[in-house]
């Protein structure tokens, strides 16, 4: 890569005049041609899990492939997603220890971009809908602000970025046991809270892409204690409670880029919290999070009612009623 001066490490900010478009790139601004693009979802995951003509449906009730995903990127952006794109395809080959071993702050923008590219699709879609969604993200204005938290961390694509004694987001890195986990590829997010998981063969990835890493330390036990294969109805609440504590969060970061210097070789970012005396997280509601954890059980057949059969105690099959993490190989129980 060449040189950077102290101009290629300033943020770009799209949100000055809302410069979403086609013909210019997504992380620099600078203008691009209509083939200066790139795939949302890689092109090494699409070929690998035949994604390319799958459907997905948008906000709107409209529906689009896999492969119609795309980014207008610079030849410079291209470059350096390229290289990243790279190192995940071989260590997602390899595992989820590969996977981990690329360290959070990669797959906080490995996955961040993928997040970004739907996300960006259907803010534009809401201009033109096909059917006006219920709740339209762009009304959402402490969403917005969220949003634009995360695009300005999310610059580590288009160069070196340092996090000043902060992580921009939480990632978690869990491992299905193949014994009963039939799903090689599937991908989930939510987009106003701006979660996102993926799952890669026997690798799970979730991420809340722009908490600076407040989730991973409230979920720092149950993270330590799933540090092991875990049935795919076990890696569902798993992924119930970091989605519901992401519903939770109560603060948005105040994320500050540093002046830039000559002989500088990273833009580096600090972050903030205005209000630190004020509640991180809302009060924990039991009948919120049993909603969401009965949601996530769906095609297991666990109903809410089961969930719910003690209110104080919502069902776990993370933990045995003794508290310890419980090791489950098949779903339901053999009898």
């Amino acid at each position: 890569m060449s040189q950077l001066t102290p101009t290629d490490l300033i943020p770009y900010d799209p949100f000055d005049g809302m410069r979403f478009g086609s013909t210019t790139c997504f992380l620099s601004g600078q203008p691009v041609g209509p083939d200066d693009t790139l795939p949302v979802f890689a092109d090494w995951l699409q070929a690998r899990y035949q994604l390319a003509e799958r459907p997905i449906q948008l906000l709107d009730q409209r529906t689009v492939q896999f492969s119609d995903l795309r980014l207008p990127a610079s030849p410079a952006v291209q470059q350096r997603i390229h290289e990243l794109e790279s190192s995940v395809a071989a260590a997602a080959a390899e595992g989820p220890a590969a996977l981990r071993a690329l360290g959070d702050d990669t797959l906080f923008l490995w996955m961040g971009k993928m997040f970004y590219g739907i996300f960006i699709t259907e803010l534009l879609n809401e201009f033109e809908p096909l059917i006006k969604p219920k709740y339209p993200l762009a009304e959402n204005a402490a969403l917005v602000r969220r949003f634009q938290a995360f695009f300005q961390l999310l610059q580590g694509l288009r160069v070196p970025t340092e996090y000043a004694d902060f992580v921009p987001g939480s990632v978690f890195v869990l491992e299905a046991d193949p014994t009963e986990d039939v799903t090689p590829f599937e991908y989930d997010d939510d987009l106003n809270t701006l979660v996102f998981s993926i799952k890669l063969d026997k690798t799970v990835l979730v991420a809340c892409l722009v908490d600076i890493g407040l989730i991973g330390q409230a979920m720092g036990k149950v993270y330590q204690d799933a540090q092991r294969p875990l049935h795919p109805v076990q890696i569902a609440e798993f992924k119930a409670r970091v989605y519901y504590a992401a519903h939770l969060l109560h603060v948005v970061p105040d994320i500050y880029p540093r002046a830039p210097r000559p002989g500088d070789t990273k833009l580096v970012f600090d972050a903030l919290i205005d209000d630190v005396t004020g509640a991180i997280f809302n009060p924990w509601e039991n009948s919120a999070y049993t909603q969401a954890l009965a949601e996530m059980w769906q095609r297991w057949n666990i109903t809410l009612a089961d969930v719910v059969r003690k209110p104080a105690e919502p069902l776990s099959l993370l933990y045995g009623e003794d508290g310890q993490p419980k090791y489950l190989s098949t779903w339901p129980p053999a009898q």
